[in-house]
């Protein structure tokens, strides 16, 4: 019984690292956030802690309409809702305010992102990237199944091995504001 929604946003930001991710993987949206929030003003992963600084890497709380997205523009995303249950809803949400409480710990794995390339997990206390975090915390809520490890999945997997999910958006950040509602698929 699905009784709660969670967001899942893809996006391509545009900073060096995600043009290099997207380049050497073939992706278009290299950066993988998660919402509890249909306003996406309020999405947790891995990424930049300073949207000025490229190495100041760290779990962030992500807004769509500032950060990194503001200060690059013509960031492209992709949304999709999944509908989950009260103990998945409540797993999960323990699991990102733990990561809220302890942020200060926790850092960018720049060096699991290379060992991705060689299909080489490397998992180190208090280090993710993006798609590892996300993959971890809904495996870790019995939301995703996979016999990948965190460390291996990209946002790539993500889009594939989540099951049940409803494409809600797809198009530039600066536009999601005006032609998003949630539950339906708007083309501008």
């Amino acid at each position: 019984m699905q009784e709660k929604n969670i967001y899942l946003v893809f996006s391509k930001t545009g900073t060096w690292l995600s043009r290099v991710i997207s380049l050497v993987s073939r992706v278009k949206y290299a950066h993988s956030s998660l919402s509890f929030d249909p306003s996406f003003t309020e999405m947790y992963s891995f990424g930049r802690i300073n949207p000025d600084n490229p190495f100041s890497g760290g779990f962030v709380v992500e807004n769509l309409y500032e950060g990194v997205y503001k200060k690059f523009p013509r960031c492209e995303c992709i949304i999709y809702k999944i509908g989950v249950t009260a103990e998945q809803y409540s797993a999960l949400k323990e699991q990102v305010e733990h990561f809220l409480r302890n942020r200060e710990k926790y850092k960018y794995n720049f060096l699991g992102l290379f060992c991705v390339l060689l299909n080489r997990p490397l998992k180190r206390k208090y280090h993710y990237f993006c798609s590892q975090f996300v993959a971890e915390v809904l495996i870790n809520s019995h939301i995703l199944t996979s016999e990948k490890r965190p460390e291996l999945i990209t946002s790539k997997d993500l889009q594939m091995y989540m099951q049940d999910k409803d494409l809600i958006y797809e198009g530039f950040t600066a536009l999601t504001p005006r032609y998003l509602e949630i539950g339906k698929a708007l083309t501008p």
